[in-house]
């Protein structure tokens, strides 16, 4: 009888070693908004990782985009907020990033990866921080209801079709189906600037200061135009205020619009919320007299530095970029992925096949995207672009006030906006 309390000593010292690495497990708290599923597929892949490193508790909260946007900036200028969010505003928010180099097992993985979308997260040109991990490359383009075409019988536009040619290709189709409108842009400048550039606007002046030159203004009257003449539904740009972010799925979803512009973090969404109701295509982004493009972009899971646990925040992150967990992530969330290791092998996404091909169009974009669409989302004041687009455009959209005034205002705006934040 005097043996058994020898023998079971080992066993509660045991106990007590799980309980109490439990009881003192640093707790990172994960703000994530979903497109499709990837804050599901985020959680799922945290209590693996947790399963592997029992001193770190990961609490993903699922939050929406609007959160994102409106409320993480005003917590992390008040020192507050989770220790790794999910932003899109990649240059925007730096300020408040943690370089998690110094936790990392191999920083020039990373690099050699992740290099270019790395150059996103950095506050200034000569940073060699490492901020983040990007969870999806994002490419801005058109989705067309391929079956209106069909009913109408008008043939698609060709790969290298104008905007012109795609506005009269959408008329045409939607006269002849009874279909409300022909084409409708999500209200956001960042998907404005894209069909922009290809319209000759260079974005940036000589000095590197942004500018509303004729290539912008041309592609804006187009626009203006096209929400005038009701060949677009007014009150995607028309029917909110301010810059505040709208977009035209609904429109599409319910087969009342032709085309839609949007980007390839829809694809899921078009498969799940569409399904066979249509066929909904992916096409090559619009072409005007300098490019073809759209915008690249995507979201982060940025570090930052507000943490108590910055050594558990460069784990986690590094768990998720490791090659094998970032593929799995790139197929279960039907994302194009920034590891420029797994792009060139390739993966093999479980998708339908209406997914499947709009992926291998946003994928041939890619090589399509004019430098200056990297450069602006690279700016670390992009939004000082994007959110006068939207305002003042939609302004001019409702006629508050004019297309001419609308210009000047967007010039003025960018320029307070873009002196308020360097101060």
């Amino acid at each position: 009888m005097n043996r058994l309390p020898r023998l079971y000593t080992p066993l509660v010292a045991s106990v007590a070693l799980v309980l109490c690495a439990h009881a003192l497990a640093a707790e990172i708290r994960v703000a994530c908004y979903s497109d499709g599923n990837e804050c599901e597929v985020t959680q799922d892949l945290a209590k693996r990782f947790e399963s592997q490193n029992p001193d770190v508790k990961v609490v993903v909260d699922k939050v929406p985009y609007k959160a994102i946007l409106e409320q993480l900036p005003v917590q992390l200028a008040a020192g507050e907020g989770p220790d790794i969010a999910r932003v899109t505003d990649l240059g925007g928010l730096s300020k408040y990033y943690l370089d998690i180099t110094p936790y990392l097992k191999d920083p020039k993985y990373w690099e050699a990866n992740f290099g270019e979308t790395l150059k996103w997260m950095r506050p200034s040109p000569t940073d060699k921080g490492i901020y983040g991990l990007m969870t999806q490359l994002t490419v801005t383009g058109p989705f067309v209801n391929k079956t209106l075409f069909d009913q109408a019988k008008v043939p698609l536009p060709g790969a290298k079709a104008t905007w012109d040619q795609w506005a009269d290709a959408t008329r045409k189709v939607a006269k002849a189906t009874q279909t409300p409108f022909a084409m409708a842009f999500d209200r956001s400048g960042h998907r404005f600037t894209g069909p922009a550039i290809s319209m000759g606007a260079k974005i940036f002046d000589a000095k590197g200061n942004l500018v509303i030159d004729d290539g912008f203004k041309a592609m804006a009257k187009k626009f203006y135009d096209w929400n005038k003449d009701g060949t677009m539904p007014k009150e995607v740009w028309g029917g909110v205020g301010g810059n505040t972010y709208k977009d035209a799925f609904e429109e599409f979803a319910n087969a009342r619009v032709v085309l839609y512009l949007s980007g390839s973090w829809q694809i899921q969404r078009m498969d799940k919320q569409i399904g066979n109701a249509f066929d909904w295509i992916a096409v090559p982004d619009p072409c005007g007299p300098a490019a073809c493009t759209g915008i690249p972009g995507g979201a982060a899971f940025v570090a930052l530095k507000r943490t108590k646990s910055p050594k558990e925040v460069g784990r986690f992150l590094d768990y998720l970029a490791s090659e094998p967990v970032y593929a799995e992530y790139m197929v279960r969330t039907e994302n194009i992925p920034a590891h420029a290791g797994i792009a060139k092998k390739g993966l093999d996404y479980k998708v339908s096949p209406a997914s499947k091909a709009a992926l291998a169009v946003f994928v041939g974009d890619v090589s399509q995207l004019s430098p200056i669409a990297y450069a602006i989302q690279g700016y670390k004041y992009n939004r000082a672009l994007f959110n006068p687009i939207a305002a003042r455009l939609g302004q001019a959209i409702v006629g508050e006030i004019s297309f001419d005034d609308a210009m000047k205002r967007i010039q003025s705006d960018i320029d307070e906006q873009v002196k308020a934040a360097q101060k």
